[in-house]
């Protein structure tokens, strides 16, 4: 990581170059200490900071669109589990990149955007209120001023990692290069709050857990974050129980008896069995509408016992809530869970834990062909399964499409499923997220699944993706159509001329940029994916698969009947 060292600074008549010793530098300087990697889009508000990193080889992706710099930096935490930094400048700088900012703030990531901002002698015409806007979506504003620059992006780099969300640092224009004067004072952080488990808690799940016949035990990112898995697996283990995680959380157990995503995006051959539990012990998942299938995850009657140390946000179908921190709590009942001596319900499903039934195979809707000639979207993506390469990132933009590659596509661990936008239900930030992630993971092949719909939104930065992106394949499923609002509204008999899209092939636009490409229209043509893999070539391969229009995603289905 490259930091500031003495032959940065200018000695006896060395003339001081432009992007030193001021309030930028001294952000500039902070931001090498903290992150590996910046992503941005140079503007005026923040060209003395990127000169500065950039100059001395700090490593910079530069985006085409502002929306995908911070796309980029979320999606590099997700791949690395580290500390992301991106740049705006201000005004449109700053608004282009507000989508993408709200999806972190929502999603719980620790980064830190460093961003112009109007003069502190008072805004011009065209400025806007960049603080206010950020704390409208829950994003803090601290400003770098010649006094505390480099002390306040420290801070913003602290509270991020505390709170576990985005921190803007933002630099008035006419402080960017002002002369750095005598630090001032910061006051400490406050520390972060502690939620230790309770005895009683502990016996009393111990209890639960140990007079279960069926549990399950769910897994979410916070076990990942607390890097609780291996202990919660232990826990499984000794009760012969069953496992399930978050879509961010998945693989986190590596184990056979995993059942693999909760929620929508559930095998049904697995959903069978789960629907099956008595006892389920959630850690670190918030069990929202989605992870749930709308509440019906679990019969009527299963216990449920969730553990978290954030708020219980009341969800109807959680029975018992415990707010503890996570590694505490699972250590403590791993220490009260002792295992079990009498048969268990692994022994009466042996086949949960056989290749087949782990296996993309055999998928839920067999045939090649939906309703109208198109290609069937989970015969497809059940068959990149055994196409792509194992050692893969699966990246997705938001989308109809989302509902089958969770469910058909291994990953080696839970960094290597991103779905960027689905907290905020945002679409077009694939491009972006890609691109993190291919510089976060330049080792593992990059995978892109995008629906045309976001794919033509965010079209600005499929450039960025092919230029950050060692070697990568670009999926979209292509309905020629916004698949989620098709599904909903033209179902209910509103007009469908708007949610119709123009058939684009992505693999034309990708050849035109300097990818590889083929359009397909049957699962044979996926042979040229498979032969253009064999090669091991570097760069991208973009493969345009024309789905069917009227196969619906499990998810879609679901949220539909619910909101009937």
């Amino acid at each position: 990581m490259t930091t500031a060292s003495t032959q940065d600074q200018p000695t006896g008549d060395t003339p001081m170059l432009p992007d030193e010793g001021h309030v930028s530098a001294a952000v500039a300087d902070a931001v090498a200490e903290r992150a590996g990697h910046l992503f941005g889009l140079m503007g005026n508000g923040n060209a003395h900071l990127i000169s500065r990193l950039t100059r001395r080889g700090f490593p910079f992706t530069s985006a085409r669109h502002e929306s995908a710099a911070v796309a980029m930096a979320d999606a590099y935490h997700r791949a690395t589990g580290g500390v992301a930094a991106a740049t705006t400048t201000y005004g449109a700088g700053f608004t282009n990149a507000y989508t993408t900012l709200a999806e972190a703030r929502i999603a719980r990531i620790p980064l830190v955007l460093v961003v112009g901002d109007a003069p502190a002698a008072g805004p011009r015409n065209f400025d806007i209120d960049q603080t206010k806007a950020a704390e409208a979506v829950g994003v803090t504003t601290l400003v770098a001023r010649p006094g505390n620059a480099a002390a306040t992006t420290h801070r913003a780099f602290d509270l991020a990692l505390q709170t576990v969300q985005p921190v803007i640092v933002a630099i008035p224009y006419d402080l960017a290069t002002a002369p750095l004067t005598e630090p001032e004072p910061l006051e400490p952080l406050p520390g972060k709050a502690e939620w230790p488990p309770e005895g009683t808690d502990l016996e009393r799940v111990a209890e639960l857990l140990a007079s279960a016949k069926r549990p399950v035990v769910i897994a979410g990112r916070g076990v990942v974050l607390a890097d609780a898995a291996g202990p919660l697996k232990e826990i499984g283990d000794r009760l012969g129980a069953l496992f399930m995680t978050s879509v961010m959380a998945i693989n986190a157990f590596d184990s056979e008896w995993d059942l693999g995503v909760a929620g929508g995006f559930t095998r049904r051959h697995r959903l069978e069995v789960a629907r099956r539990a008595d006892v389920v012990l959630v850690v670190g998942a918030s069990m929202n509408i989605f992870q749930t299938r709308y509440g019906t995850l679990f019969p009527e009657g299963t216990r449920i016992i969730r553990v978290d140390n954030e708020p219980d946000e009341n969800h109807p179908i959680v029975v018992d809530y415990i707010r503890s921190d996570i590694r505490p709590f699972v250590e403590g009942l791993l220490e009260r869970v002792q295992p079990t001596t009498t048969s268990t319900w692994r022994q009466e499903i042996p086949e949960v834990a056989e290749a087949e039934f782990r296996s993309s195979h055999p998928i839920e809707d067999p045939v090649e062909f939906g309703p109208d000639g198109r290609l069937n979207p989970r015969a497809v993506v059940a068959a990149l399964e055994d196409i792509l390469p194992a050692e893969r990132s699966v990246v997705m933009d938001g989308g109809h499409f989302i509902g089958w590659a969770p469910m058909y596509l291994s990953v080696p661990d839970p960094h290597a499923m991103i779905l960027v936008g689905t907290a905020f239900q945002s679409i077009g930030m694939g491009f972006g997220s890609a691109a993190g992630v291919s510089v976060a993971r330049p080792d593992r092949t990059t995978v892109l699944v995008s629906g045309d719909g976001g794919g033509l939104m965010g079209l600005a930065d499929f450039e960025t993706f092919l230029r950050a992106t060692r070697r990568g394949v670009l999926i979209v499923l292509n309905d020629s159509a916004y698949g989620a609002e098709l599904h909903q509204y033209a179902a209910k008999g509103l007009h469908n001329q708007a949610m119709l899209i123009d058939e684009v092939d992505f693999a034309a636009v990708g050849r035109a940029l300097g990818a590889k490409g083929a359009k397909a229209h049957t699962l044979a043509d996926l042979a040229e994916l498979k032969t253009w893999l064999a090669t091991g070539d570097d760069g991208v391969f973009v493969l345009d698969v024309a789905i069917s229009q009227q196969v619906v995603a499990e998810f879609m289905a679901e949220s539909v009947a619910i909101k009937k």
